[in-house]
């Protein structure tokens, strides 16, 4: 996949808006490169575009999974190829999203996993909420001392997923990561973008936004996902504001409390981002610090793409 443009950042960074502007200019498709914007249901707690942004560029792998499934890195880099092998993405693809994982497999490759079973996966849910993360966490040390040993005991879905690959397929979940695939993009004539935002000014866009989310009905998303009764060890259950307006739903916060709680969380995993994207992404990205020049960048992507 060639002239792919690669746009990653902390939450409410700006990189949907610089993303969908790019795509107008180029002709592309977005892409969505991130974890949570994934699922149904969270259109606006994981802040997915709206319609009006919608009709501007064609949008992909946006609200396609449902909230009861464990969407994966792998089960995302599949979709990916599918948008390939129809044809979907012979126009110029923008991925853009805040899941470093995400953008690593889609530049380096991932290692293929075996397909769990049903059977195999109810299993270890099951056997999750009888005996605890720190009791599977003992017999994952048992049977692959190796993996267990890079988990903290109380990582319930990394411990799960490690023992469900090695009930489906016998081997070691570190053996199946050792074995890289081939990255999806051709990264020489690749853009790689990185929004490194203003501290300050990002706490600021954060604030707003979580205000502006219970205005469009951020209350009414979480009352639909609870009417669901999931786990709540899924990923869509620990979506940012979930937790905490449920526990205000239930009487057990305020909710002012509630709300400044979701901030806090959102800004700590801003930092987490932007710490992952400094450290974790190469020398091939492009670092957009405010006070650049953005439009001679995409004036420059843009003469490219043309």
């Amino acid at each position: 996949m060639k002239n792919a443009i690669l746009i990653a950042g902390p939450t409410a960074s700006g990189k949907s808006a610089l993303a969908l502007g790019l795509a107008e200019r180029t002709g592309g498709v977005i892409v969505n490169t991130d974890s949570m914007q994934g699922y149904s249901v969270l259109d606006v707690l994981t802040a997915r575009p709206e319609p009006a942004e919608l009709a501007r560029a064609p949008h992909f792998l946006y609200g396609h999974v449902h909230p009861g499934s464990a969407y994966s890195t792998g089960a995302w880099l599949r979709d990916v190829m599918k948008l390939i092998d129809d044809g979907t993405l012979s126009r110029r693809p923008v991925f853009v999203g805040g899941t470093g994982l995400y953008f690593r497999a889609l530049a380096e490759g991932i290692s293929e996993m075996p397909d769990i079973p049903p059977r195999i996966r109810d299993r270890w849910r099951y056997e999750l909420k009888e005996q605890g993360a720190v009791k599977l966490h003992a017999l994952l040390l048992r049977e692959d001392s190796r993996a267990a040993m890079q988990l903290k005991p109380t990582d319930s879905q990394r411990i799960v997923r490690a023992l469900e690959v090695l009930d489906a397929s016998g081997r070691s979940i570190l053996d199946w990561q050792a074995e890289r695939g081939r990255p999806l993009i051709d990264r020489q004539t690749a853009h790689f973008l990185v929004i490194e935002p203003d501290r300050a000014a990002l706490v600021d866009r954060i604030e707003k936004r979580f205000d502006q989310m219970l205005d469009k009905g951020a209350l009414e998303e979480v009352r639909q996902l609870a009417a669901l009764h999931l786990d709540p060890d899924l990923p869509a259950m620990k979506a940012i504001g979930v937790r905490e307006l449920q526990a205000a739903m239930a009487g057990q916060l305020s909710f002012p409390e509630a709300i400044e709680r979701a901030k806090i969380a959102t800004r700590q995993y801003a930092k987490r981002q932007a710490t992952w994207f400094r450290h974790q992404l190469g020398p091939e990205w492009q670092r957009l610090r405010p006070g650049d020049d953005l439009e001679t960048t995409i004036q420059a992507i843009v003469a490219n793409a043309t």
